[in-house]
């Protein structure tokens, strides 16, 4: 039998809750008593908690909290596990190989019947999310081992446009995946406060020998979200819109990220929204663009300016394809 196999024997024996000796695991599975041995230090390393009693009536027991848990899982759990691995494989997940091992023995210990089911059930269901860089997977590798050790970092971040910024101590409270990206997000030394940071623009990180301890409840997700909504600091004006459509449509726009979270009352064909003005004036007409005619919208900043914005788009295309047509006739003269 493999190592795998091994172990798991030893554990079915244990979960009778009688106690063992090493010797009497041996006899009874056939094994040398110092593969029985090797065995217990991996089972142990996996985080089975196994406990050895000396004396006269010692040996290998499982602690009851463990006994009592199911050592298997039924259909639905597999398919659940398999799908929530693609998931986060897909998403960049960084411990991926882990996940990957885990995956690999849930199928090894499957019969044939539910192994059929398994791979049937992976080949249907695909993610598509955006490739992460074997650079940033290693960062978001040693950013989530620093949050549960409470370890700082030091880093240098690209600001953008290829501007590279000073290197700091950073203390990552936690990482968040949002809208196909990473973020790290902790107590950043060269500003002296909580920031966030896109773990695809950190141009180098490296641990330190120094430690932090995160604030009781702190919570990176909604750090985040605070940071990326509109009027997060709670000074913003806001203007009340409410927008009309097919009950479709509307679904699609509310599961847009900014609009969803706007959404204060929703009817089949009609969803009302609390949006910042200055977002009317900015990219809320852009995102509305692609739905055309789709949608009746009462309020007349709003319509002004998605007025203006498509009169913007028009002309610039006008004038590109009047541009178009002169060279054209240059070719053919």
């Amino acid at each position: 039998m493999t190592k795998a196999d091994n172990m798991l024997s030893i554990l079915w024996m244990l979960r009778s809750g009688k106690r063992m000796t090493a010797k009497q695991l041996a006899e009874e599975l056939e094994l040398h008593v110092r593969t029985v041995y090797r065995c217990m230090d991996s089972l142990c390393a996996s985080g089975v908690p196994i406990v050895a009693d000396s004396g006269p009536n010692g040996g290998y027991r499982i602690l009851s909290r463990f006994v009592d848990s199911p050592l298997v899982f039924d259909a639905d759990e597999q398919k659940g596990l398999l799908h929530a691995s693609v998931f986060a494989r897909e998403a960049g997940y960084p411990h991926s190989e882990a996940l990957t091992r885990a995956m690999d023995k849930l199928k090894r210990y499957a019969n044939e019947k539910q192994l059929d089911e398994l791979e049937r059930h992976g080949e249907g269901l695909s993610v598509i999310y955006p490739p992460i860089d074997g650079k940033y997977r290693s960062f978001l590798q040693l950013l989530e081992e620093a949050t549960g050790q409470g370890r700082t970092l030091e880093m240098e971040y690209d600001r953008g446009k290829g501007e590279a910024s000073p290197s700091r101590l950073f203390d990552p409270y936690g990482i968040v995946y949002w809208k196909g990206s990473w973020y790290a997000v902790g107590h950043c030394g060269y500003r002296g406060e909580l920031r966030s940071f896109r773990v695809d623009r950190i141009v180098r990180l490296r641990e330190t020998e120094n430690r932090f301890r995160r604030p009781q409840g702190f919570s990176a997700k909604q750090f985040l979200l605070g940071n990326l909504l509109p009027g997060s600091d709670g000074t913003a004006e806001y203007e009340i819109v409410r927008i009309g459509g097919q009950e479709q449509v509307l679904n699609e726009l509310c599961r847009h990220w900014l609009f969803g979270h706007a959404l204060t009352e929703r009817e089949p064909e009609l969803a009302v929204f609390r949006l910042e003005r200055s977002t009317l004036l900015t990219y809320v007409p852009y995102f509305l663009m692609p739905y055309s005619t789709a949608l009746t919208i009462e309020s007349e900043l709003l319509v002004r300016r998605m007025a203006e914005a498509g009169a913007g788009i028009t002309a610039h295309y006008e004038a590109m394809l009047a541009d178009l047509e002169r060279r054209k006739g240059d070719e053919h003269e």
